[in-house]
């Protein structure tokens, strides 16, 4: 296996050398290189700037927001209490008067990667065994999707923001050869290192797309205009004119948002000079010592707005990234095909096996919405079982393996809101900001059982499920940016939030970390690893009645066999199936044990209460 990988990381090598200067290569020719780890894959999604703040020393100042929205550097600025009430205004933000929304672009909590390294046994004890990461590169923002290179891990992540400042100036971002680890760089690259030590992988965002204001390549072009030599990397609208007062300087921008100025593409997607720099950057990340071996470095990469981007790109990319690791996971950001009318696009068309590995699995997350949290506008069992094999015949078998499961992430509401917030289109008007009907409330005990029986669906479904952190600690918020909370830790005390967007007072909600629901994630992951069935078997629904709301399905991997049962009602159901060989099953969520009696199981399930079942 590890000679047969080699021999393709050389022969892909060959390959992407010969298409990048201009040859041409018949894809489907090239053997495809699968991440055989991904479908044992546990994933937890971190958001840098809200997940820990291990070294206070490094936070952020005023003028580390300089670029990023909503450009005000003048205002009184403070980092942000990790604790405070979300909602209330601080003193310095009321000073402004702005509102909240404002002020949250404005807010900095000093999340950090020495923060992520400190509760890497956290992650293990969890159990999950894969991290993706949000953007760790050099930016301004909250978010660092609006990047100032690729080069560098953001300054403000690491040890020592001043001195790697100092470095940065001394390189040529185009000549790989005069490129230097700063402080922040070494630190994650000593958090590759940890996690890898725990036998947890880690994929970062690529935002390939776009860059943001203060990009080293743009800074250029709005510095010297039509004579910068990097005036054709973008989509320049209008050239400032200096005989007037105004700055009449216009560019394409992903949706139009200034902040984030679109890298040029040709009609084979990124324009040459932008792909190799890209490439090279690829390469730094993947070995950053350039022996050869790969395994100091991230384990794949997660995507952004992928579908903005032309396929002849990623097909490059991907034979860039394989040859390196064989063993890298590539991941994309497939999303809207069109917002306004409430349409998801279809990933098909880059899981042919010559692009991605696997997509962000939104669509299947759309459909669990509308199945176990919908009310009004709820689907029936047998409609549920139909819209996902829908979405599984759409693709190769094997992609059922690899595509990430997901309720929840940085672009959404939460699970926990979501699920207060029913009959909403999956991530459309799901927060306070565009919805004023939108509840920002604490789930109720009600609401976190649909959460939990979600959960064991997620988690007994064919491929990786993804947790968004802080879903299994109980945070709950709407969408961006209330999805993107300060994570709430059990060595904390919490502010209840108390007020509303508009800084009325409401009923109090306590914020704490949720031991009870910690455990059953933890459960669930267990059971999933301990069981090569759920990570690797067929599925087979048995089951479904839409009357009794109950829906029973079985995942098979040779003599292995895991049999799931699900009542979504909201009063207890009994379900029996028949023709079930086996005299005892037992519940791997309780230990119970349960007769079969004549080939025939029985089982009462309470509300919302689902069951795992192996034979024993």
């Amino acid at each position: 296996m590890k000679v047969s990988r080699y021999f393709n990381a050389i022969l892909l090598s060959f390959l992407f050398l010969i298409f990048f200067n201009g040859c041409n290569v018949n894809y489907s020719s090239i053997e495809d290189p699968q991440p055989s780890w991904i479908a044992d894959a546990v994933f937890y999604q971190i958001f840098p700037e809200r997940f820990r703040n291990g070294d206070p020393s490094n936070d952020p100042d005023k003028k580390s927001l300089a670029g990023s929205f909503p450009h005000d550097t003048t205002s009184e600025w403070h980092v942000s209490p990790w604790t405070a009430d979300w909602y209330r205004l601080q003193p310095w933000e009321e000073k402004n008067g702005k509102g909240l929304a404002y002020n949250l672009q404005r807010r900095r909590y000093g999340g950090d990667i020495q923060g992520i390294i400190e509760k890497l046994d956290y992650l293990k004890d969890l159990g999950i065994n894969a991290i993706y990461l949000n953007p760790v590169f050099e930016s301004p923002s909250l978010h660092k999707y609006d990047a100032a290179t690729h080069i560098h891990i953001d300054d403000n992540f690491g040890p020592n923001p001043q001195f790697d400042r100092k470095i940065v100036q001394t390189e040529d971002p185009l000549n790989p050869q005069t490129w230097k680890w700063t402080s922040a760089d070494s630190l994650f690259l000593k958090l590759i290192q940890e996690a890898h030590r725990r036998n947890i992988k880690i994929i970062i965002d690529g935002v390939f797309n776009h860059v943001g204001m203060t990009h080293w390549a743009f800074v250029d072009v709005q510095k010297n205009g039509p004579n910068s030599k990097f005036k054709d990397w973008f989509t320049i609208l209008q050239w400032d004119d200096p005989k007037t007062p105004e700055n009449e300087f216009r560019y394409k921008g992903w949706f139009d948002v200034p902040e984030l100025p679109e890298l040029k593409e040709d009609e084979h997607g990124l324009i040459k000079p932008i792909r190799e720099h890209i490439f090279a950057v690829v390469q730094r990340w993947m070995d950053p010592n350039n022996d050869g071996d790969p395994s100091d470095g991230i384990d794949g990469w997660r995507l952004d707005v992928a579908e903005m981007v032309h396929h002849d790109f990623w097909k490059l990319f991907r034979m860039k990234v394989k040859s390196i690791n064989p063993e890298a996971y590539i991941t994309g950001e497939v999303f809207w095909e069109d917002w306004k009318n409430n349409k998801l696009m279809n990933p098909g068309p880059w899981l042919q096996g010559d692009e991605f590995d696997g997509v962000m699995n939104y669509e299947w997350a759309a459909a669990v919405t509308r199945y176990f949290i919908d009310q009004k506008k709820k689907i029936s069992a047998s409609e549920f079982v139909r819209q996902l094999k829908k979405l599984d015949d759409r693709y190769a078998p094997r992609f059922q393996f690899q595509l990430m499961n997901l309720m929840d992430s940085h672009d959404t509401d939460r699970l926990a809101s979501n699920i207060v917030n029913p009959d909403l289109f999956y991530d459309k008007k799901v927060s306070p900001y565009d919805n004023p009907d939108y509840q920002i409330r604490k789930p109720n005990a009600q609401e976190r059982k649909i959460q939990r029986l979600i959960a064991l669906f997620q988690f007994t479904y064919p491929g990786p499920p993804m947790i968004y952190y802080g879903t299994e600690s109980g945070m709950w918020g709407g969408d961006d940016p209330d999805c993107r909370k300060p994570m709430v830790w059990s060595d904390m005390i919490y502010e209840p939030e108390a007020v509303t967007v508009d800084q009325q007072p409401r009923a109090a909600d306590s914020v704490y970390f949720d031991y009870e629901l910690f455990h059953y994630y933890r459960t669930l992951i267990h059971i999933r690893k301990n069981e090569i069935a759920l990570r690797k078997g067929e599925m087979n629904v048995l089951h479904f009645d839409n009357d009794k709301d109950i829906l029973a399905f079985t995942r098979k991997l040779g003599d292995e066999l895991i049999l799931i049962l699900i009542n979504n009602n909201e009063q207890p159901q009994v379900i029996e199936l028949d023709e079930i060989a086996g005299q005892d099953w037992q519940n791997l969520l309780n230990g119970e044990k349960i007769k079969v009696q004549k080939n025939r199981l029985k089982i009462q399930l309470q509300a919302k209460e689902g069951a795992i079942l192996k034979r024993i």
